[in-house]
């Protein structure tokens, strides 16, 4: 999802955009990712590709998570180096922060406490890589900065209910409950943990702002500093879909972190800030997921 936002961005840019799909290249492989950095030779390079997944998905595959991402970033950014890519961007999470870090959160407020237990292998792997960005700018001089999104939504999002967020997982439910006559929608958790979520067309923006103006060696908070309760989502979401039964909150499942909202006073002060309204883009995700075959869109 990022990454083909990312493409759409620079295709207005006087830029000539390498990618690489996974049937081309194994991100996991260290020889491979070295090989094409040599082929490619990349003045810019952004780093959006991750293994990720939902609370249910984080907790059943630990090692996938920890061990994939720690590879995939690895690899990527040891490459960078050796191939002399002249700046980088790392893509982290929200999800780096601890489970009650004062809200909203800030970037200093990395590694003061205990992280959320249902992600925390994926949050450790997205730590280390920002700490790997940090040792190269620190021992090499390398112009490595790292960004951490809030939740994202949009096209080409991840609608498999075994594995995707809770945006495109209600999504999903709520259109399959309409098509099938249902008179009720079942989600999980209390409803009550409050979420922010960015369109990833402005996560796309914000990093060609990024790379265009910001070289420290700060954390970047991006999101669009405003929140909402999962509860208030679900109702929004049932709004778009035109969903009419009820809603039912299963409180078997866990919440997760009671509020994820990120404090993005660093990136307002640099001059950018998200564009796309909450409902106008659950509108164009949702319209995107109809367009498609969601059965398979990943």
């Amino acid at each position: 999802m990022v990454g083909s936002a990312l493409v759409r961005r620079l295709a207005d840019e006087p830029v000539d955009i390498l990618t690489a799909d996974r049937q081309e290249l194994d991100l996991l492989r260290q020889a491979e990712v070295e090989a094409w950095m040599e082929r490619m030779h990349p003045e810019i390079v952004v780093i959006a590709a991750a293994r990720v997944g939902g609370i249910l998905a984080n907790d059943r595959k630990p090692v996938d998570f920890l061990e994939q991402n720690l590879l995939i970033q690895t690899h990527l950014i040891r490459a960078s180096f050796a191939a002399g890519v002249q700046k980088l961007l790392f893509l982290g999470s929200s999800c780096i922060y601890p489970k009650l870090a004062p809200q909203p959160l800030a970037p200093d407020s990395l590694l003061t406490g205990p992280l959320e237990p249902t992600n925390q292998w994926y949050a450790i792997a997205k730590i280390a890589g920002i700490k790997l960005c940090e040792a190269y700018r620190r021992q090499h001089g390398a112009d490595y900065i790292s960004a951490m999104p809030t939740n994202l939504y949009g096209r080409g999002d991840n609608f498999d209910l075994s594995g995707s967020h809770v945006m495109p997982a209600l999504i999903r439910k709520m259109h399959d409950a309409k098509e099938q006559g249902a008179d009720e929608v079942e989600i999980w958790g209390s409803g009550s943990p409050r979420r922010e979520f960015l369109h990833v067309d402005d996560l796309a923006e914000a990093c060609v702002f990024l790379l265009r103006h910001y070289s420290g060696d700060e954390l970047i908070n991006v999101g669009c500093g405003d929140d909402l309760m999962i509860a208030d989502l679900a109702e929004l979401i049932q709004h778009v879909v035109g969903f009419e039964g009820r809603l039912r909150f299963n409180t078997d499942y866990p919440d997760g972190t009671p509020r994820k909202l990120l404090d993005v006073s660093r990136l307002k002060a640099l001059g950018w800030q998200a564009q796309i309204p909450l409902d106008e883009g659950l509108r164009e995700t949702y319209q995107w997921f109809r367009q498609n075959d969601y059965r398979t869109a990943a």
